[in-house]
């Protein structure tokens, strides 16, 4: 049954929802952004995306009904961008800001006096590890209606850090869209059908894309046909140029391709055989479910909810971080069995269909509304203590 038919309306007529994102560039917070506008069932809520900064790849993705507002700021303080931001909120009757990630600060100087419920969607993994950022996620979530977060670590940290009561803060996964078909694979791909190796992550540090570099000159020896390609957006330029020199460094110019920020990821998804993630640190990537979605196996480091997406690894290959040659005896083992590839990825498809199908996720989203909803706005601060979802 889906989210839209479990729970009886709350309001005569459907509740205004925006959900607020810097922009929809192809990365994890932004794809979850426009899975949930586009899935929220539309008998009960009126859907709003609001993109802060710019659009990007995402914004076709979006669906025809949901309405728009870009306020294109140009810095964080645009004061212009905050009162059109006020403007909007007051005519369209929001009554509930999703805001995800740092669109939080401009949602909070927007609401003042307001009573419109505010809850952050922190997806950011590192969060948890790091206390000196405290402080201005301390002030910016006074007062709101509370906080989903995208890992456990992450919702003890705001408890511990942020001082939200604990029945405020929700542990959430991230919703994946199934197509109703998958694409075909994408033509002229690098290398050849069996040993295709893609890693979707932007470019910056704690994606470890240099140990995923050196487990690739490990599997060289044994697979010199194995292929890896880097799919994602430069967000660290000096980052990048590093990757550069280390795929020279180890004489695989031949053996990985970078292919930058993509629109057409499931093409490319479909055309490969493996799905990896060697991060140092996560929340939940939507990456990994969508090679899922794919109908990929998939590696990926112990970091973040990536044991809980891969089911303790009897869904998927879980090597520590940081470690070349355990990343580089799971692509071994894959990359050498067919009939291995083939059972991980059925098992993982059923795992992300039945634990984090859109349905599934907008379910407890749906929920998390009507609890915030049910709460007078001036009591949102307030709220007793319960132990954290």
């Amino acid at each position: 049954m889906s989210a839209a038919n479990i729970y009886d309306k709350i309001s005569p007529r459907p509740v205004g929802v925006m959900h607020i994102i810097d922009t929809l560039s192809a990365a994890g917070a932004e794809r979850v952004a426009v899975n949930m506008v586009n899935a929220l069932p539309r008998d009960r809520y009126v859907t709003h995306l609001c993109t802060t900064r710019a659009d990007g790849p995402l914004e076709s993705g979006v669906a025809g009904d949901v309405k728009r507002l870009r306020l294109n700021r140009r810095f964080s303080l645009d004061l212009s961008a905050i009162a059109r931001l006020r403007q909007y909120i007051r005519e369209n009757d929001i009554q509930i800001l999703h805001a995800h990630s740092s669109a939080l600060f401009i949602t909070r100087l927007a609401t003042v006096a307001l009573t419109t419920r505010v809850i952050w969607h922190a997806h950011y993994g590192r969060y948890a590890s790091e206390d000196q950022r405290a402080w201005r996620y301390r002030v910016a979530t006074a007062g709101i209606a509370g906080v989903i977060t995208v890992n456990k670590d992450m919702a003890t940290w705001c408890c511990r850090r942020l001082s939200m009561p604990s029945d405020s803060v929700w542990y959430l996964p991230n919703p994946v869209a199934f197509p109703e078909r998958r694409p075909g694979p994408l033509a002229n791909l690098p290398g050849t059908k069996g040993s295709r190796i893609v890693c979707v992550a932007n470019f910056r540090p704690e994606k470890d894309h240099r140990t995923l570099l050196r487990a690739m000159a490990l599997v060289m020896g044994r697979v010199p046909a194995a292929q890896l390609i880097l799919v994602g957006k430069t967000n660290d330029q000096t980052y990048r140029k590093s990757v550069e020199n280390e795929i020279i460094r180890l004489g695989l110019t031949d053996n990985v391709s970078i292919l930058g920020e993509r629109s057409d990821i499931p093409a490319i998804l479909s055309g490969c055989d493996i799905g990896v993630l060697s991060s140092s640190s996560e929340g939940l990537p939507m990456s990994l479910l969508e090679y899922g979605v794919a109908g990929l196996p998939a590696v990926a480091t112990d970091v973040g909810q990536c044991g809980d997406v891969l089911d303790s690894g009897r869904a998927g290959c879980l090597v520590p971080a940081a470690s070349a040659s355990d990343l580089a005896e799971a692509f071994l083992g894959l990359l050498t069995s067919e009939a291995k590839r083939r059972d991980l990825a059925e098992t993982f498809l059923k795992r992300v269909k039945e634990k984090f199908s859109s349905d599934t996720v907008l379910t407890q989203v749906c929920r998390i509304y009507d609890e915030v909803l049910a709460v007078a706005p001036q009591n949102l601060s307030t709220s007793k203590e319960v132990a954290v979802s």
